[in-house]
């Protein structure tokens, strides 16, 4: 399948500092690789301060990484005006925090037109039908009185579906859904997630998810990879991973799931890890002070390499 989006070698480093003049380099985002294929849902997953929203703005090109390429349908993505205005047309992004990525002083007409205003995508009275057009492909009706109304009017689902609107009236390749459901009601999670398979299959859609929820990623995702510490440690098709995983920290978040039957609900759940640290590791394996299975082969850094089929991991040990 042709691929949609490719990063390769991804990397930018934050400089973080005290009033001592101390300062500490945070490897948020260090030398990765990943594809996304056209029509599919990539799941980019990981704790919080993994980097997985560093590298979204990477891709958007929001900050300049420090090394490495996108290429965004066959074009590479730099500072040239044609490669930005491609990208920031045909790429866009729906953010965690619905309260927070739309503004309340602006109708839902003018948040979903403004992307078109930017651009300058149609006439006036064609950017007028594209804003119901979208509106209506996100459920929100009747569309036209939707669109009239203030982001304080709506609840947070609305909010949300607003923002997917305004991410999809230019017709994008690629969305990139950032926690787009972590901050909703889980009664209203399900509707977003299917809203966005049914805008996938209908529209053609490709989608980047970042999330650190295993359960939803499962539910949307075709592919996935797991981010630890700036680093992917392990990456193939979803069910597999999930089912079968192969890094030690992929375990873990997997142990971390909580059990939704009421009769395990008192028992101890092991989660296979450490305690945790807070510590930066950087030589070696990032993961070896948390790890449960860490040698003294795990001071060397690990490379993410092909155990089978479409299956990776950066392991010295894999789990059998």
């Amino acid at each position: 399948m042709e691929e949609i989006l490719s990063a390769k070698d991804l990397k930018k480093y934050f400089v973080r500092g005290g009033f001592s003049g101390h300062k500490d380099v945070v490897r948020a985002v260090d030398e990765i690789s990943f594809s996304v294929k056209k029509g599919e849902t990539f799941v980019l997953a990981g704790e919080s301060g993994s980097g997985k929203t560093t590298t979204a703005r990477l891709i958007l090109r929001a900050i300049e990484p420090d090394a490495g390429t996108v290429i965004f349908d066959g074009v590479r993505i730099d500072n040239h005006d044609t490669a930005l205005r491609k990208i920031r047309t045909e790429c866009q992004m729906i953010h965690q925090d619905p309260y927070a990525s739309v503004n309340p002083r602006m109708t839902v007409s003018d948040i979903v037109r403004e992307p078109l205003d930017i651009y300058e995508i149609g006439s006036v009275k064609e950017r007028n039908k594209q804003i119901l057009e979208a509106l209506r492909e996100v459920k929100l009706e009747p569309a036209e009185e939707i669109a009239k109304k203030y982001p304080h009017m709506l609840s947070g689902g609305q909010r949300q579906r607003v923002a997917m609107a305004r991410s999809i009236v230019t017709r994008p390749k690629l969305v990139i859904a950032d926690e787009p459901v972590s901050m909703l009601d889980v009664s209203v999670r399900v509707g977003i997630l299917e809203l966005m398979r049914e805008l996938q299959e209908r529209l053609g859609i490709s989608f980047l998810y970042i999330t650190h929820d295993l359960s939803t990623a499962r539910y949307i995702g075709h592919r996935i990879a797991i981010m630890y510490r700036g680093k992917i440690v392990e990456s193939g098709p979803i069910n597999d991973v999930l089912l079968d995983p192969k890094h030690p920290y992929t375990q873990a978040l997997i142990d971390s799931i909580s059990d939704p039957n009421p009769d395990n609900l008192t028992k101890n759940k092991e989660i296979r890890i450490k305690e945790f640290s807070d510590i930066d590791v950087y030589e070696g394996c990032r993961f070896r002070d948390r790890c449960l299975y860490a040698a003294e082969k795990c001071k060397q850094e690990p490379q993410l390499e092909t155990i089978r089929n479409d299956r990776s991991a950066a392991c010295f040990f894999p789990l059998n």
